[in-house]
């Protein structure tokens, strides 16, 4: 009986062929060949595979950060994914920013458009971007700031372009604007609207340099603590243009035409803690300085300064200057090192502060 069914399975095996591997072509035409549909799959719609975002043409997409620089764009790309938090279009061609380019960025955060050939911004073409933050226009060829951009902006940089007139209007409602640069500009006094920054309650830093002013703007809000205003025309600085400026720390007037500065301009901002003057045309050191608490840099290098008092400088007191000078420059004035008074800087407690010549 054993030897009966040996002999039926070698029987068995002699007759079937070595294996071989098959196609899953070949196996489905198997199925369909015996009558049996073959397995299928079915996923629920919530187990569906995401698509996958699109990209603009030539552009670069990830973490939700999209850069389209340096490729020549003479427009907006479309096809920006929607959860885009940067869109970088620095270093194109574009000549305009159009009613839908950033239709459906609604969490656009920082958006760059420097150095392109922008010279038309449509109204309202911002508005879609309603947690806009960062938006950096500059090298353009914009002649005004844009109207209607968004309450939630924080920084808004456009040196270097075309603009001559700043309207008050631009700004109103912009209660969450930190930073503006509008420096390189082709802008006079006439051109900046009275009050034109007043109404932002949260302004920290603004700088208008390398400009055709001729004064300090008026009206600047009082949360100013950077007031840069290089490279201008400013022939005086009046008592009232920093009135109120309470909170101001930075103050830059380097390379102007100022000859004075008005008795009780410095006392305007008593928490200022360094003031660049240098590159003007003073004939003496600005009155009120001996009195700040806690200024720590003076500027007054490259003027016409031809004497220093004993209390030009210090308070008449001891232990009345909370912080120490630590830059103090006179170099390139008439005055003579020989003949400053020996106690004339007598609150200078750090080693170099002082620099009155080359050496």
């Amino acid at each position: 009986m054993k030897a009966t069914l040996i002999l039926l399975l070698l029987a068995q095996v002699s007759w079937a062929g070595p294996f071989e591997q098959r196609g899953l072509f070949d196996f489905m035409l198997e199925d369909e060949a015996s009558g049996i549909e073959p397995y299928k799959q079915v996923l629920p719609p919530d187990h569906m595979e995401p698509m996958v975002p699109m990209c603009p043409f030539r552009c670069q997409c990830h973490l939700r950060v999209v850069q389209c620089s340096d490729l020549g764009l003479d427009k907006v790309p479309r096809h920006i994914p929607p959860d885009t938090t940067l869109l970088d279009l620095q270093n194109n061609k574009i000549t305009e920013i159009k009613d839908d380019d950033f239709k459906g960025l609604k969490n656009l955060h920082t958006l760059i458009l420097v150095n392109n050939k922008i010279s038309k911004i449509n109204p309202g073409v911002f508005t879609p971007l309603v947690k806009l933050e960062r938006l950096y226009l500059s090298k353009n060829h914009l002649k005004e700031l844009p109207d209607k951009m968004p309450k939630t902006l924080q920084e808004l940089r456009a040196h270097e372009n075309e603009i001559s007139k700043v309207r008050k209007t631009v700004f109103n409602g912009l209660n969450h604007l930190i930073v503006i640069e509008l420096g390189t500009n082709p802008l006079k006094s006439s051109g900046i609207e009275n009050g034109a920054f007043q109404s932002m309650k949260r302004l920290s830093y603004l700088r208008i340099a390398d400009t055709n002013i001729t004064a300090i703007p008026q009206g600047l809000p009082l949360s100013l603590t950077e007031l840069h205003l290089d490279g201008n025309k400013i022939t005086k600085v009046d008592a009232s243009s920093l009135k109120g400026l309470t909170n101001l720390a930075k103050l830059g007037l380097s390379f102007n035409s100022i000859s004075a500065v008005d008795n009780g301009s410095l006392a305007n901002i008593p928490h200022v803690r360094e003031i660049h003057l240098d590159n003007n045309k003073l004939t003496r050191v600005p009155v009120g300085l001996a009195e700040h608490k806690y200024i720590q840099v003076v500027y007054l290098h490259n003027n016409n300064i031809s004497e220093v008092g004993v209390n030009d400088f210090c308070p008449p007191g001891y232990n009345t200057k909370k912080t120490s000078y630590s830059r103090v420059s006179l170099f390139s004035n008439p005055v003579q090192y020989w003949e400053l008074p020996p106690t004339a800087f007598r609150c200078v407690y750090v080693s170099g502060a002082l620099q009155l010549g080359n050496f």
